[in-house]
C-alpha cells in the first residue's frame, strides 16, 4: 500500500472531524463561570502553546513531496488553532484575558523549527504526549461543565494526533541505520523529560487543584510515550505498513 493511500485516510478523518465540529458547535459559554487562579495561569499557558500558525510545519510538509500528507497537516494545524480558540473562549467565559506569550512556548517553537520535518514532528509528538494527560486531568478534575466539555473535546483530538505523527515519523526513520536509532531515541526521551519537568514546575499547582499529583502526571506521560518511541524507532528497520499504536485500521 502506498504512503499516500495511508495519509488519504488520515485526511478523510480530519475532514470528517471538521464537519462534526461545525455541526456540534462550541460548548455553551453564555452563562459564564469561575476558574481557580491556578487553573487560569495554567490554561493561559496552554492556550499560547496551541495558538501557533503552523506555517513552518506546513512548509516542511509541502517539501516532503506528498501532497496528501501536506493536506492532512493543514487540517491538523486547523485543529490546533481550534484548540487555542476553545481555550480562549473558556478564559473569556471566566472573565480572564489570554497572555501574548511565554518563555516555555518560545523555547519549544525554536526547538521545533531548528531542523527538518522529523525533528519538528518529534517535538510535536512530545507536546501531544504532554497534552493528553493534562487535558484528561482537566476534564476529570474540573468542577464546571464548560471546562469539562472543552477539555474533553481537545483531549479527543490530541489522542488522534499522536498516531498521525507517529506514522509519519516511522516512515521518515525507515532508512535510519540501526546503529543510530538508540541515539535518536535517547535524544527524544531527553526532550520528553525536559517537557515533563517544565509542566511539573509550571503547572503543579493546577494539577494539585484538579486532584492529581506531579508524580501521576509524569508516570502517565512516560507510559504514553514509550510505545510511540518504540513504534517510530524500532531497533531494526520495520515494515512501515505495520499499524502504529492507535492508528486506524486499513479497511482491507
Amino acid at each position: 500500500m502506498r504512503d499516500s493511500d495511508e495519509f488519504t485516510r488520515w485526511k478523510t478523518e480530519f475532514e470528517a472531524k471538521a464537519r462534526a465540529r461545525a455541526r456540534a458547535g462550541d460548548p455553551d459559554s453564555a452563562g459564564g463561570m469561575t476558574l481557580h487562579p491556578d487553573l487560569v495561569r495554567s490554561i493561559r499557558r496552554f492556550q499560547v502553546g496551541e495558538s501557533g500558525d503552523g506555517a513552518h510545519l506546513i512548509a516542511k510538509a509541502d517539501g516532503a513531496g506528498d501532497p496528501v500528507y501536506a493536506a492532512a497537516v493543514r487540517l491538523f494545524v486547523a485543529e490546533e488553532r481550534n484548540h487555542a480558540r476553545l481555550l480562549l473562549n473558556l478564559l473569556r467565559a471566566a472573565g480572564k484575558k489570554p497572555i501574548s506569550g511565554h518563555w516555555t512556548d518560545a523555547i519549544f517553537v525554536r526547538l521545533r523549527r531548528g531542523l527538518g520535518l522529523r525533528l519538528e514532528l518529534m517535538v510535536l509528538s512530545v507536546a501531544e504526549v504532554i497534552a493528553v494527560p493534562y487535558y484528561r486531568t482537566l476534564r476529570d478534575g474540573a468542577r464546571d461543565p464548560l471546562t469539562t466539555r472543552t477539555a474533553a473535546l481537545i483531549l479527543a483530538d490530541e489522542q488522534r494526533h499522536i498516531p498521525f505523527h507517529t506514522h509519519r515519523l516511522r516512515l521518515g526513520f525507515a532508512s535510519t541505520p540501526p546503529a543510530f536509532r538508540p541515539v535518536i531515541r535517547a535524544a527524544w526521551w531527553t526532550i520528553l523529560h525536559a517537557a515533563i519537568l517544565v509542566v511539573l514546575l509550571d503547572h503543579g499547582p493546577a494539577l494539585r487543584h484538579l486532584g492529581s499529583t506531579r508524580t501521576e502526571f509524569a508516570r502517565a506521560a512516560r507510559a504514553l510515550f514509550a510505545p510511540i518511541c518504540a513504534a517510530a524507532l524500532p531497533p531494526l528497520r520495520a515494515d512501515p505498513s505495520v499499524p502504529v499504536p492507535g492508528a486506524r485500521p486499513s479497511g482491507r
